[in-house]
């Protein structure tokens, strides 16, 4: 897969690769302050960390493991709204995407770290594009299922039975591109879309239709 940096500049673009920790307050204050410096503003944020989605049932989790699946899932989103959403507000207004999870409005029995903490990025949306809406800031969240991502692809080359339980389950029988997601959250984040916010919105392949 191409660097991303690399691709916008060849578009003859502009863009800067900050090297983030972001379940580090300090380290995303940071970033959010670089974007401000080095583009004069912020206008749009996409908040995409995630990952550790099981370890079994909830007596098989330790502490541990449950700590640090928060972090990077839930808390990290909410060091990222507390800085962008000033900055944003300061740069005249704008859009933030935060990348939820299709156990976020559903269960799932072997990833309860996981989905506690894709639930909690809905609530933590909902929550903030209310209180940011006057503010000109609008904040929704994507509801993701199955990605064709290197970690997906890792899954089906290691272990190709697994992966087709996983496709059975998916009423389209693949997983989405990630330039599918990637251009539904480009249109959440431009003026496209003025009236969306504070909204769940799955990209999911009909997954959770089933519910």
């Amino acid at each position: 897969m191409s660097c991303p940096v690399t691709e916008i500049a060849r578009g003859h673009g502009k863009a800067l690769f900050v090297p983030t920790d972001v379940t580090v307050e300090e380290e995303v204050a940071h970033l959010v302050e670089v974007a401000v410096q080095e583009f004069g503003g912020l206008h749009g944020a996409f908040n995409n960390a995630g990952g550790g989605t099981s370890q079994g049932a909830i007596g098989d989790i330790n502490a541990s493991f449950w700590d640090s699946v928060i972090a990077l899932n839930l808390t990290s989103v909410f060091y990222s709204l507390k800085y962008e959403i000033p900055a944003i507000v300061a740069s005249g207004g704008g859009s933030i995407v935060n990348n939820a999870s299709v156990v976020g409005v559903v269960g799932d029995p072997s990833a309860a770290a996981y989905s506690a903490a894709k639930h909690g990025v809905v609530g933590l949306t909902r929550s903030t594009a209310l209180d940011a809406a006057r503010e000109g800031v609008r904040v929704n969240a994507l509801v993701t299922g199955l990605v064709n991502t290197p970690l997906w692809r890792g899954v089906v080359e290691s272990s190709p039975e697994a992966a087709g339980l996983i496709l059975d389950k998916q009423p389209t029988g693949r997983a989405a591109d990630e330039a599918e997601i990637a251009a539904f959250a480009a249109f959440l984040l431009s003026d496209e879309s003025p009236f969306i916010n504070g909204a769940a919105l799955a990209i999911d392949g009909a997954l959770t239709a089933g519910y």
